[in-house]
């Protein structure tokens, strides 16, 4: 009854508006980081591939001691924060999912109220509460949790929270981004036939059994969409570093991206570590689309 092009009218808004905000935009970047400076210390774009150099990312190459650091610790926190955010999140999800009955509405509007406050407030509140004199440094310290980060080395002996500590920093990217991991996890413990379970019951799986043979697997799309959803946005994450620490010595990838624009010709340099964490990203990426679609792959056979 309509006409085939129709149907790809109603795609043409998103297209048009990934065109101008991401992929123009990002071209500009790119541009930047292959391009040079001015006499003003003005990033200068080289618009035409054929005109690109790699002198930003041979010099980032030389200078490996300044960026090794901060890119290993920004893996090191990513996979700290994501693997804690599995562990709480995961179980909420499948609670809320399986178990909550008549309750379901309220916890997921538990885990969804966090998202209608600014971040920025959220991670000012856990400055207040993480000062020597918070709420939540004097609980710690009265169940001795601080002693036993300290005996663990995940704490530096007589230093507070705030101070440059690395366990913050994964601790407020948990705390930022974990709804975001239960939300999809939810989805997918939801969407499994409760019928498929019970049969794996009378087939004889202990409950222990049906979960890790059948809900887990049923539910690793929505763990790995969670875990993208999650660890993408933490990967270019400067500002929870800023506000908790404050510390060169927590200083993450997004961080050195960030002082490196603000601080004049450093532009260029800013803009290569981009493209490079772009590319990284974009890896990670690809992995997740190759798994889902090999699942769905095996679940429609």
């Amino acid at each position: 009854m309509y006409p085939r092009w129709i149907w790809r009218a109603f795609a043409a808004p998103g297209i048009i508006w990934l065109l101008t905000f991401f992929v123009v935009a990002f071209y500009a970047i790119v541009a930047v980081a292959f391009g040079t400076f001015d006499e003003h210390q003005s990033p200068v774009p080289y618009w035409n591939p054929l005109d690109w150099n790699v002198g930003w990312f041979h010099l980032i190459g030389s200078d490996l001691s300044s960026f090794r650091r901060p890119l290993e610790r920004t893996l090191i926190y990513v996979g700290a924060a994501t693997v804690l955010s599995l562990l709480i999140g995961y179980p909420v999800a499948y609670y809320v999912a399986r178990r909550a009955g008549r309750w379901r509405g309220f916890f997921l509007l538990m885990i969804v109220l966090p998202l209608w406050i600014s971040y920025l407030m959220r991670m000012l509140a856990w400055v207040n509460l993480l000062a020597s004199d918070g709420w939540v440094t004097r609980g710690l310290h009265a169940v001795r949790v601080d002693s036993l980060f300290r005996s663990l080395h995940l704490l530096d002996q007589g230093a507070s929270w705030l101070d440059g500590q690395g366990v913050s920093v994964v601790l407020a990217l948990v705390y930022g981004y974990v709804p975001f991991l239960i939300l999809p996890i939810y989805a997918a413990v939801d969407r499994i036939d409760q019928r498929v379970i019970e049969a794996a019951r009378d087939l004889g799986a202990s409950p222990r059994g049906a979960f890790f043979r059948v809900t887990l697997p049923l539910s690793a799309s929505g763990v790995m969409g969670g875990i993208v959803l999650i660890a993408l946005p933490m990967f270019g994450d400067y500002y929870t570093n800023d506000l908790i620490s404050k510390s060169p010595k927590t200083n993450m990838i997004g961080n050195q991206i960030n002082e490196q624009i603000q601080n004049g010709f450093q532009k260029p340099i800013g803009a290569a570590l981009t493209v490079i964490l772009s590319i990284l990203l974009a890896g990670l990426m690809a992995y997740y689309l190759r798994q889902t679609h090999r699942a769905g792959k095996e679940a429609s056979a």
